[in-house]
């Protein structure tokens, strides 16, 4: 479990969170929504420790990730699997040597042992026979599957996505948030993902932190999120007229 208390940040004088206080669970998909410049990307990166907060905690599992030195850190961030916006590959980089990318630089593993887990990953992500492919001959899709199979490398407690669905069309979107969704399952993963899609918040949102304004305006699940009565988070959610009739339907069915 991920657990953030009250966690406070400010740049160059102006505040942008405000006592955030929110638990991610284990074997569940966590989201977090929210307008652009609301604070939900720095909530995210607060947690992970690319920006240091002004005040409050950080605990993975009880740990306090907020008081530990950079040695302490990193021990914590080698169970920790992150999934880019752009994926985020190094495009000089083979498929399977990007996803043995994080095992290189982690683990003692032979060559053999990283091609092993790699092709391992990557079959779990349906991408067989594409091992010698260099990202730049990957469609978009694929090219998140690829930036999955490299976050779960290192058989990660803690998966972070950022957008997972952005750049990709409707369908392809689906079947990346189902991926996510079944891996976040199958290992009981503390999955966090920063998110604007609406179908992903409909369709596996057990978990929804709503920031706004850089505070925590709302928390529920994908069930909850149809029937609530909290006006930002209507207006966000239900900013459309297919969403505003489609959540009239749901409520009255």
């Amino acid at each position: 479990m991920v657990e953030i208390i009250n966690i406070n940040k400010s740049f160059s004088g102006t505040q942008v969170l405000y006592d955030v206080s929110a638990k991610f669970e284990p074997g569940k998909m966590n989201l977090i929504i929210g307008a652009s410049g609301q604070g939900k990307s720095v909530t995210a990166k607060c947690i992970v420790g690319l920006h240091e907060v002004d005040s409050g905690q950080v605990l993975y599992d009880g740990r306090d990730f907020s008081a530990m030195n950079r040695k302490q850190r990193t021990e914590i961030r080698k169970e920790i699997g992150m999934l880019f916006q752009g994926s985020a590959l190094f495009d000089s980089l083979t498929v399977i040597e990007n996803v043995m990318f994080p095992l290189r630089m982690f683990t003692n593993k032979t060559e053999e042992e990283m091609r092993e887990r790699a092709a391992f990953c990557l079959n779990r992500v349906n991408i067989i026979g594409k091992d010698n492919l260099l990202p730049a001959e990957c469609s978009g899709g694929m090219q998140k599957r690829i930036g999955i199979a490299r976050a779960i490398a290192m058989n990660p407690k803690y998966l972070f996505c950022d957008e997972p669905n952005s750049g990709l069309d409707p369908k392809t979107s689906i079947v990346i948030d189902n991926l996510i969704r079944e891996l976040t399952y199958e290992y009981k993963m503390t999955t966090i993902v920063i998110t604007h899609d609406m179908n992903s918040v409909m369709e596996v949102g057990d978990h929804i932190i709503f920031i706004n304004q850089g505070r925590k305006a709302w928390e529920g699940s994908n069930k909850e999120i149809i029937r609530t009565e909290n006006e930002e988070v209507i207006s966000f959610v239900y900013a459309s007229s297919f969403m505003k009739n489609l959540r009239e339907k749901l409520i009255n069915s």
